[in-house]
């Protein structure tokens, strides 16, 4: 376990402040999930459903932010998923979630790309979309390439504009509730969801939007892996921590409210919205009611911004990821050289650029193949959670053994160990949850494509974790042998 960014491959420079951590973790949540899908949730839920089911998942989520600050404010490094699982867990643990977390967004790179080739298309419709895919992997390579501290100031900019648009859309809400514009929504009648309180599908629509409000959330955990390049993790971690998580829980309680109140749930746009349709987007129609005619166009130009961002951080973070591999030997020792002046692991980068380049030159030449590729990516944000909240159990239960306490640590997680076990079962819920009506009536009548394509990222990553295992026999490690790094006693 290294306490600083220096493993020997050269060094990665702390240069990232508190508010890069807190902007690249919030803006890494404000995206497409919010800004397109959150209407559809309204729509199979209700307005009340999708309430209770994005504030249980935005509570699992403060649990697994929290655990992770812990462990990253104790063992600040780059790799920290796989590095704790590897540490805390055991070590084919620590390899299955390295590579499972560096495909996962090596692929969503090449999606984003992809998006961004569709959503130019709304103002360039003759212009081939692959261009614009292209500029866009060319620009964020030469972001990733120059240092962390580039990356860090270009995500906090670009996560402003989606934090501006959404305290726009928030308070152009309220006052439209209010009856402050023209156009006056009935309220009442919205949030009651048809005389249903609300609530449209009871317990099986909430939980039909707790796999579309976790893949919503998917990325709060980039702030583990900043932590290597911070300047003062100690202090800005869970500064960034707190932050976070309310301004999070607040942007989607809020939007997700007023959406309902001034959208009614039966509104067919609800279901209609995606980056090719951003007309029918609910922040655009709440924009529209409200009398902004170029509501369209800048609901376009914020969910350009949210998929460029999303791109970039998916350089950073899979890079960070191999790059730690590398150096420790989970991976070609060539993926921890780090370039001595701009402290960037340039294999790592361009590996990942490539392969998220070859993955979009799918989408072009074999569509069925791209399809794939993105589906077995699908789970592995979920299988993350899954190693943040077993790892940060772990390593508790390693620090009472060793006779440690939570004093002795800089920061530590409230509410242990009912936060990672919580965050635990609820992350294998929705995983398990995700397509379950493939699986009605007997096993051939199954649907087994939907299946394959569902659950994919489940067995690859068995195949890592079990393949490592028999070729390493590598055990779980007893908590007395569990490193715990430069903890004293207090």
């Amino acid at each position: 376990m290294g306490q600083n960014a220096d493993h020997g491959g050269g060094k990665l420079k702390r240069t990232m402040k508190t508010r890069h951590l807190a902007m690249i973790s919030l803006g890494g949540t404000l995206g497409t999930g919010l800004f397109v899908t959150s209407g559809a949730t309204i729509s199979q839920a209700g307005p009340m459903g999708a309430l209770v089911a994005y504030a249980v998942m935005g509570m699992m989520v403060f649990f697994l932010m929290t655990s992770l600050g812990e462990m990253a404010t104790n063992n600040p490094v780059s790799g920290s998923f796989s590095v704790y699982t590897n540490d805390y867990v055991e070590p084919a643990f620590g390899f299955a979630m390295g590579w499972n977390y560096w495909f996962n967004w090596a692929i969503t790179v090449a999606v984003e790309a992809s998006t961004v080739g569709v959503v130019m298309s709304f103002w360039y419709p003759n212009i081939p979309t692959w261009i614009w895919s292209a500029l866009v992997l060319t620009l964020i390579t030469a972001i990733n390439l120059t240092s962390a501290r580039t990356y860090g100031e270009t995500e906090f900019w670009m996560s402003m504009v989606k934090v501006i648009a959404v305290l726009a859309f928030l308070a152009i809400g309220v006052l439209m509730i209010f009856g402050t514009f023209t156009y006056q929504p009935d309220v009442a009648r919205n949030l009651s969801a048809g005389g249903q309180r609300g609530f449209v599908g009871g317990i099986n629509g909430i939980l039909a939007v707790f796999m579309v409000a976790g893949f919503s959330f998917q990325g709060t955990e980039l702030i583990g892996i900043t932590a290597g390049e911070s300047e003062n993790p100690s202090e800005s971690i869970p500064k960034a921590i707190r932050q976070v998580f309310w301004r999070i829980l607040l942007f989607y309680i809020c939007s997700i409210f007023i959406i309902g109140a001034i959208i009614y749930y039966k509104d067919p746009n609800l279901l209609n919205a995606s980056e090719n349709n951003v007309t029918v987007s609910p922040f655009t129609l709440v924009f529209k009611r409200a009398g902004f005619a170029a509501a369209a166009s800048l609901m376009n130009a914020v969910i350009l911004t949210a998929v460029i961002s999303s791109a970039n951080s998916g350089v950073y973070a899979s890079s960070r990821m191999l790059w730690s591999m590398g150096e420790s030997g989970l991976a070609p020792k060539i993926f921890g050289k780090v370039n001595n002046r701009t402290g960037v692991p340039v294999p790592a980068v361009l590996a990942t650029v490539f392969v998220g380049l070859l993955t979009f030159l799918t989408a072009i030449l074999g569509p069925h193949v791209y399809y794939y590729l993105v589906a077995a990516s699908g789970l592995s944000g979920f299988i993350a959670w899954m190693g943040i909240a077993l790892s940060h159990y772990r390593f508790r239960r390693a620090l009472v053994k060793q006779g440690y306490s939570t004093q002795d640590l800089k920061y530590h997680a409230k509410w242990f160990p009912i936060g990672p076990l919580l965050a635990l079962v609820l992350s294998i819920v929705v995983v398990l949850g995700q397509d379950l009506a493939a699986f009605r009536g007997s096993i051939s009548q199954w649907n087994w494509e939907g299946i394959i394509t569902t659950y994919m990222a489940i067995p690859l990553f068995l195949i890592l974790y079990f393949g490592y295992k028999w070729r390493h026999h590598s055990h779980l490690r007893s908590l007395e042998e569990i490193d715990l790094g430069a903890l004293t006693k207090k």
